[in-house]
Parts: structure tokens; sequence; C-alpha cells
């Protein structure tokens, strides 16, 4: 098949997240197989224009504001109509491809942001992407848009909204299980845990930065490792400062893959605090490197984290529960040691291959139903 994948940004994007990883580990397979891929995506600086990376072909151009204007035009610029299936990562603001690809349509959705947008952006901006959200799931459910999601409750979102359930398809994240694992990095000796992902205000470390003060009463030793890189670090670092909580919390910036596995084995618990995810990539990540993870009792998170098993929930936003369940589980390194081996067991479980497996069959049944010869690779 040769197959085009539409996205806004690719993997080596310095703002690319777990939706590129997803993109880049599932898609990468795909060619293995023989399949002709394409991604089309926005340039970033001293990117190359084309480039093939693990044998996907990425086309990138125009800047990251304005791509999804010019996703038509760069469509048919590089053989819109001659592909035999055609994919769009919904991510916030839609490409609305049905109204211009010419070809069988599959889309993924890792999760659907509606109301949550207006906690990460301005409300102008953030009523422009609930729009723009709400119009294209009216369009692609209209359609009858197949749909690959990545998690139990991103698929119930997604039926809530429209789109039929024979449209949706259950494909797991997973993680690279080569580079996330056991390399015999000891835990830290003294209590230690960690954020991991961009730093996006909808992920609302600041409900971890509040329960601080409550933890440190109790674990003084207590320090804290934030690493990544996004738009809301300068907030959270002045907010750090303010609560005068420098000598306790520690930003990293961007760090490469190995300095994360390092740090995912040396943490006792992994804190996720966001108000919505698609699944949560960073905690199957944690969890194979034998790390339990903390995190809020909210969809793509509640499906990510086994509660009791594999880690622990708390409510949305509530500091002070995030500051009791902290001060327990740093306290009891028995139930860190149970929920460290089930994590490893229940990560082993998630591989890059079974997603490809799953897109890849969702992918020639459209084309075997659209009439499109899928499965000859070219």
């Amino acid at each position: 098949m040769r197959i085009l994948v539409i996205n806004w940004q690719d993997l080596r994007n310095p703002l690319a997240g777990g939706a590129e990883v997803h993109l880049h580990e599932v898609f990468s397979r795909i060619a293995r197989r023989g399949h002709d891929v394409t991604l089309l995506c926005s340039m970033f600086d001293g990117a190359a224009g084309v480039e093939t990376v693990d044998g996907v072909k990425v086309v990138r151009h125009g800047s990251r504001s304005l791509f999804n204007y010019i996703v038509p035009r760069m469509y048919r610029r590089i053989g819109g109509g001659t592909f035999d299936v055609v994919v769009e990562d919904l991510n916030k603001i839609p490409f609305f491809t049905p109204l211009f690809v010419r070809e069988p349509l599959v889309g993924i959705g890792h999760h659907l942001f509606r109301t949550s947008i207006y906690r990460e952006t301005n409300p102008i901006v953030a009523s422009y992407v609930f729009g723009m959200e709400w119009l294209a799931l009216r369009l692609y459910a209209r359609r009858g848009m197949p749909f690959l999601v990545n998690s139990p409750s991103t698929l119930e979102d997604f039926a809530h909204h429209g789109v039929p359930r024979d449209a949706l398809t259950l494909a797991y994240l997973a993680v690279n299980h080569d580079l996330f694992r056991l390399t015999g990095v000891a835990k830290s000796t003294t209590p230690l845990i960690g954020c991991f992902g961009r730093l996006k205000r909808y992920k609302s470390i600041e409900v971890l930065l509040r329960a601080l003060p409550a933890v440190l009463e109790q674990v003084p030793a207590l320090r804290v490792v934030i690493a990544g890189e996004g738009d809301d670090r300068p907030r959270l670092e002045q907010v750090t400062r303010n609560m005068g909580l420098n000598d306790v919390v520690r930003f990293t910036g961007f760090i490469t893959a190995e300095a994360k596995v390092d740090l995912l084995q040396r943490i006792w618990w992994k804190v996720a605090t966001s108000v919505k995810e698609g699944w949560g990539l960073t905690v199957t990540e944690a969890n194979a490197c034998g790390t339990p993870v903390i995190a809020s009792d909210v969809p793509g998170l509640r499906d990510a984290v086994r509660d009791g098993d594999t880690g622990v929930l708390f409510p949305y936003g509530d500091s002070g529960a995030l500051a009791a369940t902290l001060v327990r589980l740093l306290r009891d390194s028995g139930e860190r040691e149970r929920m460290s081996r089930n994590a490893l067991d229940y990560a082993a479980t998630f591989t890059w291959d079974n997603a490809a497996a799953t897109t890849l069959e969702v992918l020639e049944r459209v084309c075997r139903r659209e009439g499109q010869g899928a499965g000859n690779s070219r």
C-alpha cells in the first residue's frame, strides 16, 4: 500500500510528544513490512524539507502555527489522489481531511480536548480549538470515518460524541522495550519522585507542587525532578520559587531518551497530574523501568494505571489527597516493591508490534472496503 499520514509534527521536532512517538513506532514497522509510508508535517528550525527516517518519508512544510491551512495544497503537491489510504492524526485542531482527500480515510484519536482545552490557553484560542474539534467530529461521524483509538476512555469519548462504535478500533500504545527496561541503575537512596513529559498547563503539574509542603513535613528528605520542556515551564518555575521549593524541585529541561531511562529507574514513584490523557505513554515507560505511578483518576490515566496494582489513582486536582498518598507510599517500601513487580509485568503486555499489526489490519480493511486494492506493496 501507499500510505499518507498527516500530523502536526514528526518525532524529530523539538515539540514532539507521545503522539509523535506513536506514529513513528507504528508506521516505521508498517514501512518495514514493505509498505510505502509518507508523513506530511510542519517544518522546524534546522530540519530538512524531505528526509527518510526509519523507512518513512517525512515531508515538512510550513510553520506549525499555520500548518493546517496549507495541508490541502501540500496534499495535492505530493500526489494526493494516488495513495491507497490517508491517515489523519487528530490532535487539537483537525485537518478536515474528508473535505479534500480523495482516498479512503482513517483517523487516529489520542484523546478529545473538549472543555479541557480551556485549562491550556486563553478563552479565545480555546474556543477556536473547541469549535474546530466539535465541527470535525460532526463531519467525521457523518462520513462514517473509521478511527483507531488508544484507550477504552478515548473510545467511549468518541462514541459519546457521535462516532459510531463500529467505526472505532482500540489499538493500545506501547513502549520500546529495547530502550525502556531495567539496566541495573539503582533506586535513589533518598526519596525521589518525578514528572516526565511536555510542560503544558493541562498536565497540571502545579497540583504536585501544591502538595509538596505537606509531604515535606513528614518526609523532609524528599526531592522532585521535573523532566521535559514546554511553554508552561516559566510559570511552573515561578510557582516553585514563590513556594520556596527551589532546593526540593529540579527542572531538567529536555533530556535524552537514555537519560530518561536512567531517571525512571532512579525515582521511587512517577507522578502524573493531567486533567486528561489519551493513555499516558510516560506511565507505561515508567512501568517498563520498574517504577509504579501515582496519577489523576481521569480518562486515559485510569486506563494506563491499574489502581492498587501498578500504581495509585487520586482525585484530579486534589493536592491534599495527593500529599496523603505520597506520604503513605514513600514510607512503605514493601508496597513500592510489590507495585514495581506488577508494573514490569503489565508493561510487558504492550508492544509496538501489536499496535502496528492492529493499525495495518484496519488500513487494509478500509482499502478492501473501498476497492483500492489493499495489500499490494509498491
